[in-house]
């Protein structure tokens, strides 16, 4: 490549880098994989080699990638948390061995090598044994001031064993079975799900509420001593021993070597072991153990010159595709999964694995019966990336979608524009979790105390298998759940009771129903009036009503054709559920004509309560801001739509002003 093209590529490398920099470091969201990354910054690397009067102060391979986030404090780091350089053959480690030796000629050097975990790297500063302050890595020279948010994980001590000033760096992180598990709530609860337990991690440290820190299952590993006051330590491993004497999780696997061929067979047989350690890690570090050899080597601008990253490769396998079945997830979505031939792959035996959705199959070409590549890149669930299509013999077999849920037989749908088919049957039990969390939830049935971890112990223990078993629990049945729990049984019982006297609309924002939210459920209640009436309604009756699209008004009428349904509702009944309408037609219409607008938070109404009295008062409430917008209803924190508001001349009206005028 001459230097003119390689000038231009640069340029290229260093804006897309840039742009991936910022959605992994700041917005812990990435786009790509973490080998794609790799791969552009090697390319950058290379280049910049080749041609070094390209290379610039602000190049993304001078640099440390993250930001401070608005919001935090600044902290400037006393001692700078700097990142590896990267290496992705045993090769290089030879190489790195040479530079190390070719600078400390005659010198004794012994490595250590330790796990690199897949987390977001922190400085956590301590005074006389007290947890002073916590900051993120930032750009390696000034981070996020995150104190209050690291004091909610429980493996950081609050104090040391010594009355010691020291500051110390580790790696925060979620282990990975913790990681599962709150995805699969996440999931349950309707929420986006995390990409990777590492964006999962930096994501819940750098809230700027630390409740919301408190709720995650983060977890801390130490490695390095950043600044100890009367420092005696000779090596890199005796500070390891002495951290885990203070009272520091120190990173778990660290292995003692005396030469390079020692420590390659270390990364070897971390590698080879990766898939029964209990955290997620992106390679192996290689460090210089004798901390005087450090000072010798010294540092560059981004990275230390005594310690090196390596990142395992991502192994590919050939395998035949047996098979394709479905799986129904708690939200009732319908995952097809390979059944594979066995096949190890990165340490591991992989069998089987997700297929996602009808588009990757399809998007992948795929037919029962090919010869597939399987590729675990990192600790990635491993996937399908590609068919081995020369390999095909003509027998292969098409796969479809199944058009009825395989658990529980209702009509399986694809809605337009989503990728995923889900059932839609609501008495499905692989998705009764789902369905009692959102039936019970505020915006439906409102059972104060009926939450996420109560419901899935009361399905573990075989209390309840659907919906309509809230109705028949017993006080000693939730009682059991807690520890002295008669006063919290007795709350949740009365709270299921009086949930019995709901208007009709809270019950039909509660059976979930596809496209049907609590303004429309609202609507459906007034003109309906019982549910028997609502479910005896005829498909071009719920077509011809106003806010009742084609598509919503068949979503009506086939959810409650279903015997699961009718089933539902029947039970229901007879636990005693109220299943008309409570709410009188008011005769006074001072919000006719009228449209609200609301944003921002409100101290005394919820949004939906707010929106409940407009509607009473015949107004309509919208999400969005127009000429046509009569009152902006702004709380605290309003965002846009007060700006927009104001640039349009919209009058807006603070809730004391809404209260007096209702």
């Amino acid at each position: 490549m001459d230097k003119q093209k390689a000038k231009l590529r640069i340029e290229e490398l260093r804006k897309v880098i840039e742009y991936h920099n910022k959605r992994y470091y700041d917005d812990d969201d990435p786009e790509i994989s973490d080998f794609e990354y790799d791969m552009l910054n090697n390319e950058l690397k290379s280049l910049e080699k080749e041609f070094p009067d390209l290379v610039t102060v602000d190049s993304n391979t001078q640099k440390v990638g993250g930001h401070v986030k608005e919001g935090f404090s600044q902290v400037t780091h006393e001692v700078p948390l700097q990142s590896l350089q990267d290496v992705f053959s045993f090769e290089e480690l030879e190489e790195f061995n040479e530079r190390v030796k070719k600078q400390l000629i005659d010198e004794n050097v012994n490595y250590v090598v330790e796990t690199k975990i897949d987390g977001l790297s922190v400085a956590l500063e301590y005074v006389d044994g007290e947890f002073v302050r916590g900051a993120t890595r930032g750009n390696g020279l000034i981070g996020e001031d995150v104190t209050e948010n690291l004091k909610t994980i429980k493996s950081i001590p609050k104090k040391l064993n010594e009355k010691v000033n020291i500051i110390v760096r580790g790696e925060v992180f979620i282990g990975s079975k913790e990681f599962e598990k709150m995805n699969e709530e996440r999931e349950v609860m309707g929420e986006p799900l995390f990409a990777n337990a590492r964006n999962a991690a930096a994501g819940s440290l750098r809230q700027l509420d630390s409740k919301i820190t408190a709720k995650r299952p983060l977890s801390i590993f130490i490695f390095n001593v950043q600044r100890l006051d009367g420092n005696t330590f000779n090596s890199h491993n005796e500070q390891l021993n002495y951290l885990s004497k203070l009272g520091f999780t120190v990173v778990p696997v660290h292995k003692y070597c005396t030469n390079i061929d020692e420590a390659i067979d270390a990364i070897k047989e971390i590698g080879e072991n990766r898939d029964s350690l209990t955290y997620g890690i992106d390679g192996a570090v290689i460090k210089v153990d004798e901390l005087d050899l450090r000072e010798k080597l010294g540092v560059t601008a981004k990275t230390p010159r005594w310690a090196i990253a390596y990142k395992y490769p991502p192994e590919q396998k050939q395998t035949i595709l047996k098979d394709i079945i479905c799986q129904v997830g708690r939200t009732g979505a319908i995952t097809p999964m390979a059944i594979l031939e066995p096949v190890r792959v990165a340490g591991s035996t992989i069998s089987k694995t997700t297929l996602h959705n009808e588009d990757f199959v399809i998007e992948k070409d795929l037919k029962i019966g090919d010869t597939v590549i399987i590729q675990k890149a990192g600790d990635v669930i491993p996937e399908v990336v590609g068919v081995v299509k020369e390999k095909r013999t003509g027998n292969e077999k098409e796969f479809s979608m199944p058009k009825v849920c395989p658990v529980c037989g209702a009509p399986a749908v694809r809605e337009e524009g989503e990728a995923v088919t889900r059932c839609t049957g609501i008495e499905c039990s692989a998705k009764a979790l789902r369905s009692i969390v959102h039936f019970s939830s505020k915006v439906g049935m409102d059972i104060d105390g009926l939450g996420y971890s109560i419901i899935e112990q009361l399905i573990d223990r075989g209390l309840i298998k659907g919906i309509a078993d809230i109705y028949t629990l017993k006080l000693e049945d939730i009682a059991s759940l807690k520890k002295n729990g008669k006063k919290f049984a007795q709350n949740l019982i009365d709270s299921i009771n009086e949930s019995k006297n709901n208007d009709l609309s809270k019950l039909i924002t509660a059976l979930g129903i596809r496209l049907v939210g609590s303004r429309l459920a609202r609507d459906l209640a007034k003109r309906y009036k019982t549910i028997d009436n609502l479910m005896n309604a005829e498909l071009d009756e719920l077509s011809m009503q106003d806010d009742v699209g084609e598509k919503t008004a068949n979503s009506i009428y086939e959810f409650f054709k279903q015997e699961q349904t009718i089933d539902l509702i029947n039970k229901l009944k007879a636990s005693g559920v109220n299943m008309e309408s409570l709410e009188q037609e008011s005769t006074d219409k001072r919000f006719e004509g009228m449209t609200f607008v609301l944003t921002g938070a409100l101290e005394e109404f919820t949004r939906e309560q707010a929106s409940e009295i407009i509607e009473k008062f015949g107004g309509k409430t919208s999400g969005s801001v127009s000429k046509k917008t009569t009152y902006v209803l702004a709380g605290e924190d309003a965002g846009s739509k007060l700006t927009k508001a104001q640039s349009l001349g919209v009058t807006v009206i603070s809730e004391a002003e809404f209260k007096s005028m209702i």
